[in-house]
């Protein structure tokens, strides 16, 4: 909302006055994460002048709130869908599952045994809902999840292996 008040104004400074109070509280808010320039002293008195009536409040975006909103809209919508298509099942991994999916997806053509096909994309747009990334995974998809959990518990962790089985009865197990 501050980012379109913002394009409105020719100086990029939104007074209180075009905010709501819940708006105002809001904007302040993000300012306390960084997102958010407050007008200080001068610029208030700068702005009182360009328009001609006292301002005693104004925001911007900061730089990095221009930054989050871009790489926001820049990314994948979010799957807000509450079930997968036919023959996929939620699949929700922690930051340390996640990691370990991604690099697999990313060295993919050089193992021998690759990712299954569409795995790479559903990874690029899972979203993170808590402490959890979510993904909707054909069973295909949810076997080559499997498999990268049994190359970690190779290199000698295997809770994130025995989690997936736990949770999804899913285990890769060799022919041998």
């Amino acid at each position: 909302m501050l980012r379109e008040l913002e394009r409105d104004r020719e100086h990029g400074w939104v007074p209180a006055s075009s905010l709501a109070s819940a708006e105002q509280r809001a904007v302040d808010a993000a300012a306390g994460r960084g997102l958010v320039e407050l007008a200080d002293r001068e610029m208030r008195a700068e702005l009182s002048v360009y328009e001609g009536r006292p301002i005693l409040w104004a925001a911007r975006l900061s730089a990095h709130g221009h930054d989050v909103l871009t790489y926001i809209d820049a990314s994948p919508a979010p799957a807000h869908q509450q079930q997968g298509a036919e023959g996929e099942r939620l699949v929700e991994l922690y930051r340390q599952e996640m990691e370990a999916l991604r690099l697999y997806v990313h060295i993919g053509e050089r193992m021998r045994v690759p990712p299954a096909e569409g795995l790479a994309q559903r990874v690029r747009a899972a979203r993170q809902l808590g402490n959890r990334w979510s993904l909707w995974l054909t069973e295909e998809q949810v076997e080559s999840v499997a498999y990268v959990f049994y190359l970690r518990s190779m290199g000698g962790s295997v809770a994130e292996a025995n989690r997936f089985v736990r949770e999804y009865g899913v285990a890769f197990l060799t022919d041998e």
